[in-house]
């Protein structure tokens, strides 16, 4: 069953698309996400062309043999990671709403020779995967884009098998996000305006059936940001502030204190009950 897009997802959908057809990543940082020896070997082109907020590949601690679905799979890197993970024994599985993406992380992983790795267009609220399938779900950064959070936890829940898990970086916010914040489409593409905080993350993942859930915020990341001169602090308006890397660094050490809505990038993992985990 396809889920019905709504304005949210028309917005997304063109947002992403037009980054698909640019040679530009939303996330210039992204070669800071990835620990440098798991990125040896991949075209500059692929490697350069992100719009994650870290890295779901390393804390998965990914098998040979396992299955594997990513989340808004984008233009496939961490697919193509994955599959390095699991060799040929396992297997890949990217699910996008773009048709852009979608052409474009296919055309990467035939460049790749990666028959492992495939890419289905759909919803995340509506996967096109067979229940209790899988052995990992993970997502870098998308899933504070869906409209309806619970829906994909259970939709995740349902195709996860038993003892399965999840790996997912996204961001997070300090403080529940006011209806009139929710209400932008720009943000929504921002990866603001859909954001939880930390408790309604854990909430919502418990709602759905997942236990040993953690959503831990990612602060070294943070750091090596604004150590680089990439990371930016914005007022509640939405204008830069300028700030030393000093008083960036504090704000981001008391960043669940600040009164305003702060943006962290988190490390979110949990597992389906059953199994032998």
């Amino acid at each position: 069953m396809k889920t019905p897009a709504t304005q949210i997802h028309d917005a997304v959908k063109e947002h992403y698309g037009e980054l698909a057809q640019s040679d530009q990543s939303c996330c210039p940082q992204q070669n800071l996400l990835y620990p440098v020896d798991i990125l040896q070997e991949l075209p500059d082109d692929i490697v350069g062309f992100s719009a994650g907020s870290g890295d779901p590949i390393s804390p998965a601690a990914l098998k040979p043999g396992e299955t594997v679905l990513d989340l808004g799979s984008g233009a496939g890197l961490d697919c193509f990671l994955a599959a390095r993970q699991v060799g040929e024994s396992g297997r890949v599985i990217g699910v996008d709403m773009t048709p852009q993406m979608l052409a474009r992380a296919r055309s990467n992983a035939k460049q790749l020779n990666l028959p492992n790795v495939e890419f289905r267009e759909g919803y995340l609220e509506s996967l096109p995967v067979d229940s209790d399938s899988l052995d990992v779900v993970i997502s870098n950064c998308v899933i504070n884009l869906s409209p309806d959070k619970p829906q994909v936890f259970r939709e995740i829940f349902r195709t996860l098998r038993p003892g399965g898990r999840i790996s997912v970086s996204d961001i997070v916010t300090n403080h529940p996000l006011s209806a009139e914040k929710r209400k932008s489409d720009e943000d929504w593409c921002g990866c603001t305006s859909g954001a939880l905080t930390a408790m309604e993350y854990t909430e919502e993942l418990g709602r759905a059936g997942f236990v040993d859930i953690e959503v831990t915020p990612n602060l070294a990341l943070v750091e090596k940001m604004i150590d680089s001169g990439q990371a930016q602090v914005r007022s509640s308006s939405g204008q830069p502030v300028n700030l030393t890397k000093e008083e960036m660094l504090e704000h981001v050490r008391n960043w669940e204190q600040r009164e305003g809505n702060m943006f962290i990038p988190h490390m979110v993992s949990a597992r389906k009950p059953g199994g032998h985990a």
